[in-house]
Order: C-alpha cells, then sequence, then structure tokens
C-alpha cells in the first residue's frame, strides 16, 4: 500500500479551518484535550492527525491511498479466455518439468501393471505379486493426477506423452520371475526419485518456493520409504532362492495388512 506524507499545516489549521462542521465545535478545545487521533476525509484519502497535552499543533498527516499499487498488477490479468488467471511466477520450464514427471509416473504405472497381469497368470499364481503390483500400479498413477492437480492449480497445461510399452515377460533362469521383478522395481522406485530430485532442483533453479514444497511433501519422503521397502524384498528374495521360499515370500505378500491389523 502507498502511504504519502503530507504538510500538517496544510491539511489542518489550528482553528479547525479545514475540519468542517464536524470538528469546527471541538477545535477551540485542543489545549484540554488528552492524546487524542482526529480523522476527517480530503479528497482521496483520509487524513490523520494527533494531538497531545497542551500543544495543540498536528503531530502528523498522512494521506493513504488504498489500490494504488494493484495498478500495475490488474494490467497483468488476462483477458484471454484461453490463459489462465491463476497462474503467478510459473515459469515454463517447471510447467514443463512436471508434465515430463506426469509421464515418468504414468509409465512406472504401466510397468508396474504389467507385472501384475503376469503374476495374475493360472500358471504363474502368485496372488501376493500380483496383489503387491496391482497397488503399485494405482499408486504410480494416483502421484501421476496428483501432478496433474497440481499442474493445473498453478495455471500451467497438462500435456500427457506416449507411454511405452512395457514387458510382458518376467521370468529370469537364473534370477526367477519373483526376485527378477522386485529387482526391477527397485530400479524403477530409485530412477523416480531421480526425476523428482531433478524437478526439484528445476523448482529451486527457477526460485519457484511452492513448487519445491510440494514436491518435498508430497513425494520425496514417500519415495525414500519406498525404497528402502523393496530393498528388503529383494534381500529376502535373494535368500530363499527360486523354490518353495518363493510361495512363502507370496503368501507374506498375500497376507501382510491382515498380519498389520493383527
Amino acid at each position: 500500500m502507498l502511504l504519502k506524507a503530507a504538510p500538517a499545516f496544510s491539511l489542518l489549521s489550528t482553528h479547525g479551518d479545514n475540519l468542517g462542521p464536524l470538528f469546527s465545535s471541538v477545535s477551540s478545545s485542543f489545549n484540554s484535550l488528552s492524546p487524542t487521533i482526529f480523522r476527517g476525509k480530503t479528497g482521496t484519502g483520509f487524513v490523520l492527525c494527533a494531538s497531545k497535552g497542551s500543544n495543540d499543533k498536528p503531530l502528523t498527516g498522512v494521506i493513504f491511498e488504498p489500490f494504488e499499487e494493484v495498478k500495475k498488477e490488474l494490467s497483468l490479468v488476462p483477458t484471454v479466455p484461453q490463459v489462465s488467471l491463476a497462474r503467478q511466477k510459473y515459469s515454463d520450464e517447471c510447467e514443463a518439468a512436471v508434465n515430463e514427471q506426469i509421464n515418468v509416473e504414468y509409465n512406472v504405472s504401466y510397468v508396474y501393471h504389467a507385472i501384475f497381469a503376469y503374476f495374475d497368470r493360472d500358471n504363474v499364481a502368485l496372488k501376493g505379486l500380483a496383489k503387491f503390483f496391482k497397488e503399485s500400479s494405482v499408486e504410480e498413477r494416483e502421484h501421476a493426477e496428483k501432478l496433474m492437480k497440481y499442474q493445473n492449480k498453478r495455471g500451467g497445461k497438462v500435456k500427457l506423452q506416449s507411454i511405452v510399452m512395457p514387458l510382458s515377460e518376467f521370468d529370469h533362469v537364473e534370477k526367477g520371475d519373483a526376485l527378477y521383478a522386485m529387482e526391477l522395481t527397485l530400479s524403477l522406485e530409485k530412477l523416480t526419485n531421480e526425476k523428482l530430485l531433478n524437478l526439484h532442483s528445476v523448482a529451486e533453479r527457477n526460485h519457484d518456493v511452492q513448487l519445491g514444497e510440494f514436491v518435498e511433501r508430497e513425494f520425496l519422503a514417500e519415495q525414500v520409504e519406498a525404497i528402502k521397502k523393496i530393498s528388503e524384498y529383494v534381500a529376502q528374495l535373494r535368500r530363499v532362492g527360486k523354490g518353495h521360499g518363493v510361495w512363502h515370500f507370496d503368501q507374506m505378500l498375500l497376507h501382510e495388512e491382515e498380519a498389520v491389523v493383527a
């Protein structure tokens, strides 16, 4: 807001000449007043004058002119219907980086969905792993949608890109299908984390505190937890080998929520 200082004597005489009928009756009583603030309308603003004790001279005069500061901002408000009204200090680089991360999340979700379909086959029939990868696919898609909502909130435009066709076979001669799929998952989670850190760096480079805070709050901590959890799964599957232990591991995943509730 703009505050303009004005000479006090030009605004208010000691005899109340400029006070008008509202204050003229009290102008003769200045000497006997305790500290008082008078408020009288002049022009487009307001005059604040203070009188204290026996000093009947005003201490200051301030004209307050509202909305002067926003005149420049009002000229920046777009009038074209195709342009966002909410966009403020949101760079093109940040907008593009968010769209790139949306594509990353959808691609990872697509891979997890393909792994779910593999373990759900009748001749594979590892229901716990199928359940785990279906939930992982849904979670990554939710991440993409969260980024899409944020893009719209900041006034950017969501631009969905092509999704790469994932593998459909996950059996491995040496590792077996369960370990191979889980190691692939760990690599994807680490790649996703790198992309999120890059998005955070883009926000910092463009001094976009809001985007940086959003990435930290919604993704980075969760990503670290996911990497730790899947790392433990990989270690356990390496111990059990390709035989009967995989079935026990699968049963653990299938009844994991029940065990937590119990």
